[in-house]
């Protein structure tokens, strides 16, 4: 092969690692969260923007979803230890799950953070066409999506990016 062939084929395959290495990287998260508009089941009207300047966790669930009701202890844990600092959480749950399943597990389970129920699958849109259960989204004071986690929430990890937008408020 000539030079400039290898030359060619190198600066190909960069372009392709540096475009994979985007594509998988989850510094990529560092997008603005989308300013949904939702409806708790208490009636208030919550806007994402309004949050802004306090680190927010939005978690999409359903009241049938095994992983959900495993990572809800941790998330009221999280949130009670937290919530004072500056903390929210946003349990939303799906548009299919009924809505008196949803209160009567809020109030089982007696979940001290904000929950919503996205009765027209609008707030699972606007985060990116939210299909899987659970699937969480950490948003930093400034606004942006930092972290995403479809399943299990990794609580140590989140906990520990939490403390650090905390200290930086």
């Amino acid at each position: 092969m000539k030079k400039k062939d290898i030359l060619i084929i190198s600066f190909l395959a960069v372009v392709v690692l540096a475009a994979a290495g985007l594509w998988l990287s989850p510094s990529v998260l560092t997008q603005a969260a989308p300013d949904a508009k939702l409806q708790s089941i208490d009636g208030r009207k919550i806007r994402l923007s309004e949050l802004h300047g306090r680190p927010v966790i939005v978690t999409f669930w359903a009241t049938t979803c095994p992983g959900c009701l495993e990572e809800q202890p941790h998330l009221v844990d999280l949130y009670n230890r937290l919530n004072d600092q500056g903390l929210e959480i946003i349990g939303i749950a799906m548009s299919y799950d009924p809505p008196n399943q949803v209160m009567a597990l809020q109030k089982k389970r007696q979940l001290p953070y904000t929950i919503a129920i996205d009765l027209d699958g609008s707030a699972a849109r606007a985060f990116g066409d939210v299909k899987l259960t659970p699937t969480s989204f950490l948003i930093s004071p400034e606004g942006h999506i930092v972290y995403k986690k479809i399943g299990v929430l990794n609580m140590v990890k989140l906990e520990q990016t939490i403390q650090q937008m905390l200290k930086k408020g």
